[in-house]
């Protein structure tokens, strides 16, 4: 941890993705809801104007940091980070999950036997997102030691960050819901990290 004093992570996850299906977005590049104005105006309200900005460059971050700036809050530029994407889902983003139970996917069994450790095909496990989001972290904080870093983000990237927080196991680190535009506040100190708020939300 820093020397400067303490790193303080502000975590939101971008606004809903409307899918009536249910699919699986993963790393897929869509599009997300900004109408809830009165979420964005609490959230704007609440945020430290000129953080660092780190987002995870899929254009539902960066819809939901315009949303925030449309409702007041005083922003840089951002900074891309794809290491605080998504989990990649592979071949089964875009489906659902009641598709896939339904075309008996090979696959899905030994998904749901051990869903933090084992990847989806083509894709990435909970524990990989888990380990290359704390690098993510760990870097980002000594670049901006001692400075707020708004960091608008993903489920998956958020629950990793505070699992690991938490020294928990990628499978612990699954229960952890994550809502979207909920604020979740992390504080890298001497003494190691101090959780301040999770999913906290206008509602």
């Amino acid at each position: 941890m820093s020397g400067l004093g303490v790193t303080r992570w502000w975590w939101l996850r971008h606004a809903p993705v409307p899918c009536p299906h249910g699919r699986i977005h993963g790393r897929l590049d869509v599009a997300c809801d900004l109408s809830d104005e009165e979420d964005f105006r609490w959230l704007a309200a609440r945020l430290p104007a000129n953080a660092v900005l780190v987002e995870s460059g899929l254009i539902r971050c960066r819809q939901t940091a315009g949303a925030l700036e449309a409702a007041g809050l005083l922003l840089p530029p951002p900074q891309v980070e794809t290491d605080l994407a998504e989990q990649d889902f592979g071949h089964w983003q875009g489906r659902s999950w009641l598709e896939l139970e339904a075309a008996k996917d090979p696959d899905l069994a030994a998904f749901w036997r051990d869903p933090a450790g084992t990847a989806p095909p083509g894709g990435e496990s909970f524990a990989a997102v888990m380990a290359r989001v704390a690098a993510a972290v760990e870097r980002l904080g000594r670049e901006h030691a001692g400075r707020d870093i708004l960091a608008i983000a993903h489920a998956g990237t958020i629950r990793a960050a505070v699992a690991a927080a938490l020294d928990l196991t990628p499978a612990a680190g699954l229960r952890l819901a994550v809502q979207p535009l909920s604020l979740t506040r992390l504080d890298a100190t001497a003494d190691g990290w101090r959780v301040d708020g999770v999913n906290l939300t206008a509602g």
